[in-house]
């Protein structure tokens, strides 16, 4: 079984991936993979720079990501090129290390902070958002990314809504509390899929 982890930007799915790899999940990162076909001398790579130009390259020929995202977060459009470039050479990696993984019969964790937006959620088997109040969400971001407010805001709403990703989830976990609340859900999540999983074979 895949379980596919999203939700907003900063409300916590690192840190709900992490309890499921603890418990024994394999683990899948689009994020991880996002960077895997930018590293220098990937096709991927190179279609940024004849799109956004040399300045989405640093000195060493990896990628400015710094540069990039203050491209598009000021554009929505070059947001929309930026996936039409990423999406696909994530999606043909993604789909190769979960179809690799599917012959195990342990739970898989697909992390995607992108997947409904991606078109993604037919890689998975259920789609589980991680959420958090507006204000955590903006707190969180300004520190993580070491930026002000209307910064923090500008990104947050150049996502999918929440409440969208909440509509489409199968599962939720509010990430509002403190992490000793958030891990225990994801405990009770975990008992509850891990009986989902197929049985395995009686040994003859």
């Amino acid at each position: 079984m895949v379980l596919g982890v999203t939700g907003g930007i900063a409300t916590g799915k690192s840190f709900v991936t992490h309890i499921f790899c603890v418990l024994g999940a394999l683990v899948v990162s689009a994020d991880e993979l996002a960077r895997e076909v930018v590293v220098p001398g990937a096709p991927a790579l190179q279609k940024l720079v004849e799109h956004f130009g040399p300045s989405v390259l640093l000195t060493d020929g990896n990628l400015n990501r710094k540069a990039l995202a203050e491209i598009i977060f000021a554009d929505p459009r070059a947001r929309i090129d930026l996936n039409g470039i990423m999406h696909p050479a994530i999606a043909q990696l993604a789909e190769q290390r979960l179809r690799a993984l599917a012959r195990d019969r342990r739970l898989v964790v697909y992390e995607a902070p992108l997947l409904f937006e991606a078109g993604a959620e037919g890689r998975v088997d259920a789609v589980l958002v991680v959420t958090a109040d507006e204000r955590q969400q903006v707190r969180r971001l300004m520190a993580r990314d070491e930026i002000g407010e209307p910064a923090a805001r500008a990104r947050i709403n150049s996502q999918m809504p929440l409440s969208e990703k909440i509509r489409r989830a199968d599962y939720i976990i509010d990430n509002s509390g403190t992490l000793q609340q958030t891990e225990a859900q994801v405990r009770k999540l975990f008992v509850h899929l891990q009986s989902r999983l197929p049985a395995l074979d009686p040994v003859l």
